[in-house]
């Protein structure tokens, strides 16, 4: 019996409660914690779509989140807002806040769970979210739909929005403009959604009764019924590079019409060699070509009393 207890009484062993410690521990406490295992932040590295490649996200965030191969990767709201007004200074302008869930969308979610969960993952009341600032200096009021929010889907919330930002760029007298992302007209509304190309419709005859210029910027992807009024409606079309745009998807089209489409069909490269977009611009050079181009018209418009 105590050539037993003699065996299991070895060194290292938890005995009478004591914690069992290493070699390393007992003459070098400190050097365990230093070399204890670190959990890797999350989103550390993300996979370009196009070639697969994981890219460092700091590396990606200065980039403007466009990838090496050349990738414009869908971003928010509040980041276009920042990269796109001078020194990324601007104000803020609130959105309207309209009734959820109007008509009582039946669905395996909720409809206004599925605006909570929106809401909390962008920090913005609806789709669109309106900034103003400079551009270059120049003075405007610029919205942005955040396909991340619901698919950038076109409903009450975003029009009323839409709305609100073209009456600002009117009461301040400075050009209106507006970057696109969405999937079209937002079912769970239905007809209340439909309704909103028309009322975005009638607020941009108001700022072109203005004499003030109102630009699209087209990003990936603009589609359905936001491409059929808002982002077909503007003085100057600028498109993001190999942004998806169309009011239909391809398998649609060549199913509906019995033809088989050309390659890039729907891309903004194809679209500016048809003329449908004026020029496919990087996002990295987007101020600047915003600022030139609002400069120049409102340079005209500036002229227009002295030659009345």
């Amino acid at each position: 019996m105590a050539m037993a207890e003699q065996r299991n009484d070895k060194p290292g062993r938890t005995q009478g409660g004591r914690e069992r410690r290493g070699w390393l521990s007992r003459i070098a406490p400190g050097v365990r914690n230093a070399f204890a295992k670190r959990e890797t932040p999350e989103n550390l590295w993300v996979k370009c779509p196009d070639t697969g490649e994981m890219i460092y996200r700091p590396d990606l965030e200065a980039a403007l989140w466009v990838t090496p191969s050349g990738s414009h990767m869908r971003i928010g709201a509040a980041q276009r807002l920042r990269i796109t007004f001078d020194d990324g200074v601007f104000e803020k302008i609130a959105s309207p806040v309209v009734a959820d869930d109007p008509l009582k969308f039946p669905d395996e979610r909720p409809y206004h769970e599925r605006l909570k969960a929106a809401r909390k993952a962008t920090g913005e009341q609806d789709s669109m979210a309106i900034g103003y600032g400079n551009i270059q200096g120049q003075p405007a009021v610029v919205v942005v739909q955040d396909f991340s929010f619901m698919g950038g889907s076109l409903g009450m919330g975003a029009g009323e929005t839409f709305i609100k930002a073209a009456q600002e760029a009117v009461k301040r007298e400075v050009p209106f403009v507006i970057f696109t992302a969405s999937g079209g007209a937002r079912m769970q509304e239905g007809t209340l959604s439909l309704m909103q190309m028309a009322r975005t419709t009638l607020a941009l005859n108001e700022v072109k009764a203005a004499g003030l210029p109102y630009v699209v910027v087209l990003t990936d992807p603009t589609t359905g019924g936001v491409l059929a009024s808002y982002a077909m409606l503007g003085d100057v079309h600028l498109a993001e590079p190999n942004a998806t745009l169309g009011f239909s998807g391809r398998r649609v089209i060549e199913q509906t019409i019995r033809e088989t489409l050309p390659p890039g069909f729907q891309k903004s490269e194809f679209l500016v060699e048809r003329g449908m977009v004026d020029k496919v611009v990087p996002r990295a050079e987007l101020p600047s070509v915003l600022g030139s181009i609002l400069k120049t018209l409102m340079l005209g418009r500036e002229r227009l009393p002295s030659a009345a």
